[in-house]
């Protein structure tokens, strides 16, 4: 029967880091057939954060990312820690990224950051800010700012905002009633 296959034949995992694991799949597509080694990332899943003020500004991050050698703007998000409830992942990175606490907390979804790649969930938030955190200071080498829809969608447009991860996460937003891509960040479009 076709819906018994693939097959997972063999699994082995590489511990690289405290935060990161590399698996190692033999999968087999048919009876018979050859096996065939796939590998992915096995990391602790994430939080992504699209948060407001009242007044309608848009917490980012800029940071300096190893991985593509650059500084980067991108929402707060961070990973969960083993037990931990990923809404309170989130109200914690928020506190801790930008000095905002979460007056509300609502639940995007959870996805595959990469369905070819990596073995872990995505969790999406969209956040109605609070209070400042009392004696809030900045993580070492991250700058936190507030932009409006229209900041954020230049940004977005040139390049500078271009983690897709939490593209997505501002998408996940729109389809939830959260922000209004065409009235909030469409005053962009055509530049």
């Amino acid at each position: 029967m076709a819906s018994d296959w693939p097959k997972i034949r063999a699994r082995r995992t590489l511990k690289v880091s405290p935060w990161m694991n590399v698996l190692e799949r033999d999968v087999q597509f048919t009876d018979g057939g050859d096996l065939h080694t796939y590998y992915a990332v096995d990391q602790a899943d994430y939080v992504a954060i699209l948060a407001r003020t009242a007044d309608g500004h848009f917490p980012i991050v800029h940071q300096y990312r190893p991985a593509i050698e650059a500084f980067s703007w991108e929402l707060p998000a961070g990973m969960v820690e083993p037990g931990e409830d990923p809404a309170e992942t989130c109200r914690r990175e928020l506190a801790e990224e930008t000095g905002f606490t979460a007056r509300a907390v609502h639940a995007l979804g959870v996805a595959a950051p990469c369905t070819a790649r990596l073995a872990n969930s995505m969790h999406s938030f969209f956040v109605e800010l609070g209070e400042p955190v009392t004696g809030y200071v900045p993580e070492p080498g991250l700058t936190v700012k507030l932009v409006s829809a229209s900041e954020l969608a230049e940004l977005i447009r040139t390049g500078q905002f271009n983690l897709q991860l939490h593209i997505g996460t501002i998408l996940l937003a729109a389809v939830h009633g959260y922000v209004d891509l065409g009235r909030d960040f469409a005053s962009t479009a055509g530049k």
